[in-house]
């Protein structure tokens, strides 16, 4: 398992060398397109990757982990719907004009790794700039429990460095039929309005109407999804210079971070 560890780290450190020296710049988008690149602009880049290792091997075990709920997130970041198709409000640069993404090519070749998302945008951070969190949703589909496999967000802040807050969290579907669901959801409000409204109108449905759906609905506990457990999570903030390769990691999920400075 170490030895399977320490070999997939070499293929990592030899995929950030390869990024480093192969570097073509890509076309600006945007502002930067138009040459009226703003102070202190960038073009932001991560590429989230699966270790492709057994859950059952690892020695970190953390199914029994309590988990607080991550903050609702600001903007979507990279959502795979459970379709397939992929969600996000930024508007992202090809892979293949990613300083990053000769790296995450081999490591996908590598057979160690399993490369989940790759995203790169361009957005200014001036100092003391205060990131939204980023959502992300990535990896297997959980049909069990109706989520991906990787969830959690990302947020950029500024200081005088750059500042990555990583907080995702890597589930499996758990073997124990008893167990509860890791994050069970609210329970829904007594007086639902939006999902009784007539959409024709715009007035709200009478009280008899309201009580006749009421009596066909069925309680939380019917559709419970099937519970999670937490394999492995990612909770760290790590300052980041430009121009320079970043990983942050769990024995299952890693994160590659770059972010090369645009200049005018």
């Amino acid at each position: 398992m170490q030895a399977h560890i320490l070999c997939s780290r070499q293929t990592l450190a030899s995929a950030a060398l390869f990024a480093s020296v192969a570097f073509t710049p890509a076309t600006l988008w945007a502002q930067g397109a138009s040459g009226n690149v703003p102070n202190d602009y960038y073009r932001a880049e991560l590429v989230i990757l699966q270790r492709l290792v057994d859950p059952a091997g690892i020695e970190e075990q953390m199914a029994n982990k309590s988990v607080e709920p991550v903050e609702e997130a600001g903007k979507t970041l990279w959502v795979e719907r459970e379709s397939g198709e992929r969600v996000t409000e930024l508007n992202l640069v090809p892979r293949n004009q990613l300083h990053l993404g000769g790296a995450a090519n081999r490591l996908e070749r590598s057979g160690n790794y399993r490369v989940l998302a790759s995203a790169g945008w361009y957005e200014a951070f001036p100092p003391d700039y205060e990131g939204e969190p980023l959502r992300v949703a990535i990896g297997d589909w959980l049909a069990e429990s109706g989520q991906r496999a990787v969830e959690g967000q990302i947020t950029i802040d500024r200081q005088r460095y750059l500042h990555v807050n990583v907080q995702l969290n890597h589930w499996a579907v758990s073997d124990d039929p008893e167990a509860l669901p890791a994050e069970p959801e609210t329970p829904p409000q007594a007086e639902p309005v939006a999902e009784f409204s007539d959409q024709d109108t715009g007035n709200t449905l009478d009280s008899e109407a309201r009580d006749s759906a009421a009596e066909g609905a069925v309680t939380a506990d019917e559709f419970r999804p099937a519970p999670v457990e937490l394999v492995t999570w990612i909770r760290e903030t790590r300052r980041m210079r430009s121009e320079e390769i970043h990983f942050i990691d769990s024995p299952t999920v890693g994160v590659l971070v770059f972010f090369k400075k645009i200049e005018g």
